[in-house]
């Protein structure tokens, strides 16, 4: 069975009903590892060889938090950027998460309706969440379809409950929606002179 590992980032996931119910039903697995961010990290600086260490040690990396901005939270913008780093999550020699599979697991304030094209934002959650989808790809890593739950303010506590059995069903079983090729393209063999 794949090992999965769920990074959260929530700045304040004691007082979240939702992040709080799927890592709490995340930890009740046995092959889920739940790493908190602001837990471990609440200076805002990363361990990256501790990180990368956890990465590597994984088969499925979910990264879950509840959407920001139409973004994830800060930390985890930071953590992107001391972690995926060019020679080990892509380009020569990049091939650390290769072939793992990822995906995001975010909730929302706003209704699920407003992120249609004719809704509120005008965008769909796919549109925004984007971003996720090409670090997937360029780092060679299959991508989940996205867990999501929408409205939270509006959710009564039975939803959220189904929604942390649905958050366990996802962890262990879902499917890529991206499969990734696992070859190199002609990009990941260049050499760049240093900076």
């Amino acid at each position: 069975m794949a090992q999965t590992l769920v990074i959260i980032a929530h700045p304040d996931l004691e007082r979240s009903r939702i992040n709080a119910a799927w890592a709490k039903a995340a930890r009740g697995c046995g092959s889920v590892t739940v790493h908190d961010l602001y837990a471990d990290y609440p200076d805002g600086q990363i361990d990256g060889a501790r990180e990368r260490a956890v990465l590597a040690a994984h088969d499925r990396i979910v990264l879950q938090f509840p959407l920001t901005w139409y973004s994830c939270p800060p930390l985890l913008s930071l953590w992107k950027i001391a972690i995926l780093k060019r020679g080990w999550a892509y380009g020569p020699g990049g091939r650390a998460l290769r072939q793992k599979t990822f995906g995001i697991a975010f909730s929302t304030g706003s209704n699920g309706r407003d992120y249609r094209p004719e809704g509120r934002y005008g965008r769909t959650l796919d549109e925004i969440t984007t971003p996720f989808e090409l670090l997937a790809i360029h780092t060679g890593m299959h991508y989940l379809p996205a867990f999501t739950l929408t409205g939270v303010r509006e959710k009564e506590d039975s939803a959220v409950a189904q929604s942390a059995l649905d958050y366990v069903e996802y962890l262990l079983t879902a499917p890529p929606r991206i499969v990734a090729s696992g070859k190199d393209d002609e990009r990941a063999k260049t050499l760049y002179p240093a900076d």
